[in-house]
């Protein structure tokens, strides 16, 4: 610790305040695997006595209460109203493609045939019974015979027509106890190698999630908890609102230096004891250099420059970002000082 030295920037209020609702992501920021993560819990029930917590997640193989029995399993008081889903997000774009009752043919698991069935509509897994639409989201028994009647169904028709087709999410990976394994976004992608088209999407980094917790939950004034940076934070800023990063998760030091301006969150924290606590301010010195806490990083030119270790690794890293990020240059022609983006929290 530090008895002299540089004086540190000033703290401002905890990344909390001012928000109406937070929008927690779950593996990553809640749990990872089976294990809630050491003290999330716990600052999740704190949050909750100052502001609504939702958690939102892209997974669209559970339902909405398998989410929720999950979370009380860990001692979190929740319902499945408390909840939002890609898979309520991708059946709310439905509902607003094609008539009501109509049949859809579901390439996936219980999480988008129970909010069909909620919404009213038919649900068919065959090409042949003349479905109207084509959802389609991630569950673990999805293979080659299911892709190939979603590739049935939505191949063009002689007269140039084609069914809507809606995904749950573009993830490309999804963490497992055994590591990262193909997600969604890979299955969608071999359908798209054989129709030679896109789906609308539904979940995060996608806008329409978004909307369905603002309508659900009557507020726009929210703040995202997320641990990647291509979902999570680059879907807050789509819908207009702040995020939180937390290293608890997927994406790590390295990934948050080389984010870019649609990936780059409002908050960097080490786990969510820090949505409780002061925030330092970002100053920018009369030469260019970032100080955040004692920590201080300047750019000269191409070159990413500590200038003060300061006394905390995290404002290093938070004063590292926002030197790289404020320069306006692409990652990958600078030099950034491996310091810089140490992983001191893995």
């Amino acid at each position: 610790m530090r008895l002299f030295g540089p004086k540190a920037t000033p703290l401002g209020a905890a990344p909390i305040e001012g928000f109406d609702l937070l929008l927690s992501d779950l593996d990553g920021v809640v749990y990872r695997g089976h294990l809630a993560i050491p003290g999330a819990i716990d600052s999740l029930t704190r949050a909750a006595e100052r502001a609504r917590v939702a958690y939102i997640t892209n997974n669209a193989a559970r339902t909405d209460e398998t989410v929720a029995g999950q979370l009380r399993g860990f001692g979190l008081p929740v319902t499945a109203d408390d909840i939002v889903t890609s898979p309520q997000a991708a059946v709310a774009l439905l509902a607003e493609t094609i008539a009501p009752g109509s049949r859809v043919l579901v390439i996936g698991g219980d999480g988008l045939v129970d909010e069909l069935g909620k919404a009213g509509f038919e649900v068919t897994r065959s090409a042949d019974d003349n479905p109207a639409a084509v959802i389609q989201g991630f569950a673990p028994d999805v293979g080659w015979p299911q892709l190939a009647e979603a590739a049935y169904a939505l191949a063009e028709r002689p007269d140039g027509s084609q069914l809507p087709w809606i995904a749950t999410n573009t993830d490309w990976t999804m963490p497992t106890d055994r590591g990262l394994a193909p997600g969604n976004g890979v299955l969608v992608s071999a359908v798209h190698t054989a129709v030679q088209r896109l789906p609308v999407f539904a979940g995060k980094p996608e806008t329409p999630i978004y909307e369905a917790a603002f309508n659900r939950f009557g507020t726009r004034a929210a703040l995202m908890l997320g641990d990647r940076l291509d979902t999570d934070t680059k879907g807050a800023r789509a819908a207009g609102i702040a995020s939180l990063h937390v290293l608890t998760g997927v994406d790590r030091p390295k990934q948050l230096v080389a984010a870019s301006k649609d990936m780059q969150p409002d908050y960097i924290v080490e786990n969510l004891d820090g949505l409780h606590t002061p925030y330092p301010t970002a100053v920018k010195l009369k030469d260019g250099t970032m100080q955040v806490g004692t920590a201080k990083v300047r750019m000269d030119g191409h070159v990413a420059k500590v200038v003060d270790e300061g006394d905390s690794a995290l404002n290093l890293l938070r004063a590292g970002c926002m030197a790289i990020w404020g320069s306006g240059l692409a990652i990958y022609g600078l030099k950034v000082p491996e310091i810089l983006y140490e992983d001191h929290w893995n």
